[in-house]
């Protein structure tokens, strides 16, 4: 062991959702642990969200089993900060030991020993295994495509905060998923003109006949689908809580006031440049729509549950002009354009983690969150066993199965031969 070095069993990195849930189950295991964050318990729900955000299912859902959100309706969309400050009080509530305010450099495999050395800003550990639990949202992705243009601001939907951090004048928002549709919203009613850029897209219903679209995902099985369909390994989500939750709707929002262009193709001497693909992206998100809501009924009816019909919720707006008669090309300048936010997704880095755990493409090769290097777990990742596995009840039920593959390998390890 080197010297001035702890010594534990499990090591996990990151305290946020991922690395709370995976403390609990190995509290309950007696399994000798500690979580090591480099900034407050669920750090990103505070400092890399913008300020009006609300989480995207309801209360009575997106949480852990052994707590409720105190305080709020069971249907209410919480905000950012109770939701930070709920894993602080899950965290508190099973003693999770977790050291704030420590980053994680390297870790290598022993060379002396088992387990793997871990350098940090506190010093070393030594540790027999290792849980990556630094999630799907580490480094925020800004596409080549981005003009080098220093008379446009631009950042990246992760450092948006509020409309009063803008300067003057025009906004592109490019992405349409979650993130970018509730960014360009609040942009478009704090007085902005806002351009959005729409790409291939899911539109759940927030709600239908009753029940809240993560049930429906529930009852149907679709949260424990294991792969996603072909194609659509990237495709996002357009669903809000925002404003008490409600169907994003793609010619509402035209209707609204903003800008609707397709996807972004490419930037050249001021000018930006779209796909003629709007309408197809919005129609394919319709025929996503109604599969669910086919799915729903059917299972109404075969189930024989007392819901109300909802005949309004098949009605669409007509086309706006933006989908009749699409935009493929911007001045920048003409259009008063001085900022691009890019709703465009993260991308992972585990540079501090330098062992044999990942393929070809630098991805974690694991099976349900078990990596082909011994020792070494992921959680908290996409699809890591289902659909949920990215959110908060899913990371929990995840962090379940990897503890009791922890337990099962200190089982093996502490086997001894009666003599």
């Amino acid at each position: 062991m080197k010297e001035n070095s702890n010594y534990i069993d499990t090591l996990i990195v990151g305290g946020g959702q991922a690395g709370v849930a995976m403390s609990e189950h190995l509290t309950r295991a007696d399994v000798p642990h500690v979580v090591l964050e480099k900034g407050r318990i669920a750090e990103a729900w505070r400092s890399v969200r913008w300020d009006s955000l609300v989480a995207n299912g309801p209360a009575w859902h997106d949480r852990f089993p052994g707590l409720t959100f105190t305080g709020e309706g069971p249907d209410s969309f919480v905000k950012k900060d109770r939701v930070a400050d709920y894993f602080a009080e899950y965290a508190e509530k099973f003693q999770s030991p977790i050291k704030t305010g420590v980053e994680v450099s390297k870790v290598v495999r022993n060379e002396t020993g088992r387990g793997f050395v871990v350098e940090t800003s506190e010093g070393t550990w030594i540790a027999e295994r290792i849980v990556s639990a630094t999630g799907p949202f580490q480094v925020p992705v800004i596409p080549a495509i981005a003009p080098k243009d220093d008379e446009l601001y631009q950042i990246h939907s992760a450092h948006y905060r509020n409309p009063e951090q803008l300067p003057e004048g025009s906004v592109l928002v490019i992405g349409a998923g979650s993130s970018g549709v509730q960014i360009a919203d609040e942009l478009q009613r704090s007085g902005k003109t806002v351009y959005l850029s729409v790409g291939p897209h899911d539109r759940p219903p927030r709600s239908y006949r009753q029940r809240d679209f993560v049930w429906w995902l529930g009852v149907l099985g679709l949260w424990d689908a294991t792969a996603t369909e072909p194609g659509k390994e990237h495709v996002t989500i357009a669903v809000s809580g925002a404003h008490g939750g409600k169907t994003i709707d793609f010619r509402e929002l035209a209707q609204q006031g903003l800008n609707l262009v397709g996807r972004t193709d490419s930037f050249n001497d001021g000018n930006v440049y779209f796909n003629n693909d709007l309408a197809a992206n919005i129609n394919a998100g319709d025929d996503n729509y109604l599969s669910l809501l086919d799915m729903a009924d059917e299972y109404i009816e075969r189930n024989k549950l007392d819901l109300p019909e909802e005949p309004e919720a098949r009605q669409f707006l007509a086309d706006p002009e933006c989908m009749t008669n699409p935009t493929t090309a911007l001045n920048l300048a003409e259009a008063g354009i001085t900022t691009i936010i890019w709703a465009t997704g993260f991308d992972t880095d585990y540079s501090w983690l330098q062992v044999d755990a990942f393929d070809e493409n630098n991805k974690p090769a694991q099976q349900r969150g078990v990596s082909k290097e011994q020792g070494v777990y992921f959680i908290g990742l996409p699809w890591l066993s289902r659909r949920g596995s990215t959110f908060i009840w899913g990371v929990w039920h995840d962090a379940k199965y990897i503890a009791d593959q922890i337990v099962i390998q200190r089982q093996y390890q502490q086997y001894r031969i009666e003599e």
